[in-house]
Protein backbone atom coordinates (compact mmCIF):
# COMPACT_ATOMS: atom_id res chain seq x y z
CA UNK A 1 0.00 0.00 0.00
CA UNK A 2 1.15 3.38 -0.79
CA UNK A 3 1.74 6.03 1.73
CA UNK A 4 1.34 9.48 0.57
CA UNK A 5 2.09 12.60 1.88
CA UNK A 6 -0.22 14.81 4.14
CA UNK A 7 0.51 18.18 2.53
CA UNK A 8 0.25 16.51 -1.11
CA UNK A 9 -2.17 13.87 -1.28
CA UNK A 10 -2.82 14.27 -4.83
CA UNK A 11 0.16 15.80 -6.17
CA UNK A 12 3.53 13.88 -7.13
CA UNK A 13 5.07 14.67 -4.18
CA UNK A 14 3.72 11.38 -1.99
CA UNK A 15 6.54 8.91 0.18
CA UNK A 16 6.29 5.69 -2.05
CA UNK A 17 6.65 3.30 1.08
CA UNK A 18 4.89 3.21 4.04
CA UNK A 19 7.20 4.60 7.15
CA UNK A 20 9.86 6.33 4.98
CA UNK A 21 8.39 9.27 6.23
CA UNK A 22 10.48 10.54 8.82
CA UNK A 23 13.71 8.52 7.43
CA UNK A 24 13.08 10.76 4.37
CA UNK A 25 12.76 14.14 6.50
CA UNK A 26 16.21 12.90 8.57
CA UNK A 27 18.07 12.75 5.51
CA UNK A 28 16.90 16.19 4.08
CA UNK A 29 18.21 17.73 7.12
CA UNK A 30 21.51 16.08 7.01
CA UNK A 31 21.88 16.91 3.36
CA UNK A 32 20.73 20.71 3.95
CA UNK A 33 23.08 20.49 6.66
CA UNK A 34 25.96 19.68 4.42
CA UNK A 35 25.44 22.35 2.39
CA UNK A 36 25.71 24.93 5.45
CA UNK A 37 21.63 25.74 5.06
CA UNK A 38 19.51 25.85 8.59
CA UNK A 39 16.51 23.65 7.45
CA UNK A 40 15.00 23.62 10.83
CA UNK A 41 11.89 25.12 11.08
CA UNK A 42 10.68 27.87 8.18
CA UNK A 43 12.12 26.74 4.98
CA UNK A 44 10.06 30.02 3.45
CA UNK A 45 12.95 31.80 4.40
CA UNK A 46 15.29 29.69 1.87
CA UNK A 47 15.23 30.88 -1.82
CA UNK A 48 13.99 27.98 -4.41
CA UNK A 49 17.77 27.72 -5.45
CA UNK A 50 18.72 26.85 -2.34
CA UNK A 51 15.61 24.49 -1.63
CA UNK A 52 16.56 22.79 -4.94
CA UNK A 53 20.11 22.40 -3.94
CA UNK A 54 18.59 20.08 -1.17
CA UNK A 55 16.55 17.83 -3.24
CA UNK A 56 18.95 17.29 -6.08
CA UNK A 57 21.08 16.36 -3.47
CA UNK A 58 18.83 14.06 -2.34
CA UNK A 59 18.16 12.24 -5.84
CA UNK A 60 21.85 12.23 -6.57
CA UNK A 61 22.68 10.54 -3.27
CA UNK A 62 19.50 8.28 -3.63
CA UNK A 63 20.88 7.41 -7.11
CA UNK A 64 24.10 6.45 -6.22
CA UNK A 65 23.33 4.27 -3.53
CA UNK A 66 20.31 2.60 -5.45
CA UNK A 67 23.34 1.90 -8.33
CA UNK A 68 25.88 0.36 -5.77
CA UNK A 69 23.10 -1.60 -4.61
CA UNK A 70 22.87 -3.11 -7.60
CA UNK A 71 26.12 -3.41 -8.52
CA UNK A 72 26.40 -5.31 -4.99
CA UNK A 73 28.58 -2.89 -3.56
CA UNK A 74 28.50 -1.46 0.20
CA UNK A 75 26.70 1.76 0.27
CA UNK A 76 29.52 3.27 1.51
CA UNK A 77 31.97 2.74 -1.46
CA UNK A 78 30.57 4.59 -4.75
Amino acid sequence: MLATNKVNQQGRNRVLVAGAEQALEQFKNEIASELGLDYQGDKGNLTSRQNGYVGGLMVRKMIAQAESQLAGKPNNQQ
